[in-house]
């Protein structure tokens, strides 16, 4: 199966929606913050392993402690996808602090910032 077939693009859209539902509601640990959302899954192809994205609203203790505590509960997740997702093997799941969100909207300020000092020099 190659890396962007069909196939596994389907496998990497139903683990990350039932990876979203277990976070937002399945998991009780108070470390993982409420604006906790999982950006994106990559499931190997063989599915032996899986790599989730993950973004946090929030300051870095926040993100910290969400990755800790999503980290401490990868076996329950782990279990819970193996009975909501049929599989032939459920992934090993690593979560991976994803930035790209914050990062975009820091570059849209600088770029706002910029715009408007181009402005303000033209009247």
């Amino acid at each position: 199966m190659r890396k962007n077939s069909i196939k596994n693009t389907r496998v990497n859209a139903e683990v990350q929606k039932e990876l979203a539902e277990l976070i937002r509601g399945g998991i009780k640990d108070p470390r993982i913050h409420p604006m906790t959302s999982v950006t994106g899954v990559e499931v190997a192809p063989d599915l032996k392993t899986c790599k989730a994205y993950i973004s946090v609203l929030g300051d870095e203790e926040a993100k910290k402690n969400t990755i800790a505590g999503l980290r401490s509960a990868e076996s329950y997740i782990r279990r819970q996808l193996a009975k909501t997702v049929n599989l032939r093997n459920t992934p090993e799941i690593r979560f991976i602090l994803d930035e790209s969100i914050e990062y975009g909207v820091t570059m849209s300020r600088l770029i706002d910032e910029v715009s408007r000092k181009d402005a303000a020099q033209e009247v």
